[in-house]
């Protein structure tokens, strides 16, 4: 299946994006989104590559894409504000091209940002929170719309993820609405340096249990 490269048209210009292109017989489609921008993050970045690979796995078309500023992408960053237009305009995209039920992933700043868009949209049916940030250099993160976000959540950390400490994320966790699971990796950071395989059994694991009816990928 093959990848395509091409641009949305966002609010603020021009999206960089790349699909991975699914089967035809595929029961869901899906949205990853990247890390925190001015901190050198990018759709091309580990993280959201592998996240990317295991939704894959499933038959899925997955699309992923750089926020305003971020590579070829036009207009500038927007501290999170002008970033939820963004991930609204791909979650349309993906609706407008495929009608089909929708998986949202963010990693990061992805996660904060995009959970924002995603909780509320009618065609989102899953919620993928990896590396949930709480607090990053002086940023504060609010989580408060979860308590009202039905949809099946999973939210995977590493447990010495430097953003999101434990006691904190545990926390968020509680608050956020059923259903939910919580994934910490034993000894992974915020990038799950070393544990990336762990992170990607945990979306594959999840994948499976709440969307049965998708066959895996030979």
């Amino acid at each position: 299946m093959a990848i395509k490269s091409f641009f949305l048209d966002g609010p603020a210009g021009r999206l960089e994006a790349l699909l991975n292109e699914g089967r035809l017989d595929a029961t869901h489609s899906a949205l990853v989104c990247h890390p925190h921008p001015l901190h050198g993050g990018t759709m091309h970045n580990k993280v959201v590559y592998h996240a990317v690979k295991a939704l894959h796995e499933f038959g899925f078309p997955v699309l992923r894409f750089n926020f305003r500023g971020a590579g070829l992408s036009e207009g500038e960053h927007d501290h999170g504000k002008g970033e939820v237009d963004d991930v609204r305009t791909a979650l349309d995209w993906l609706d407008s091209t495929f009608h089909l039920p929708t998986i949202f992933c963010g990693f990061s700043f992805g996660a904060a940002t995009g959970l924002r868009a995603a909780c509320p949209d009618q065609q989102v049916v899953g919620l993928v929170s990896l590396g949930t940030p709480v607090s990053a250099e002086g940023r504060i993160y609010n989580y408060k719309f979860l308590e009202h976000c039905d949809k099946p959540k999973l939210f995977v950390s590493g447990s010495l993820d430097q953003y999101g400490r434990q006691e904190i994320l545990k926390r968020l966790v509680a608050m956020a609405s059923e259903p939910k699971q919580l994934v910490l990796v034993e000894g992974g950071a915020h990038f799950f340096e070393g544990h990336l395989a762990e992170m990607q059994t945990a979306i594959r694991d999840w994948t499976q249990k709440y969307f049965t009816a998708v066959r895996q990928a030979g």
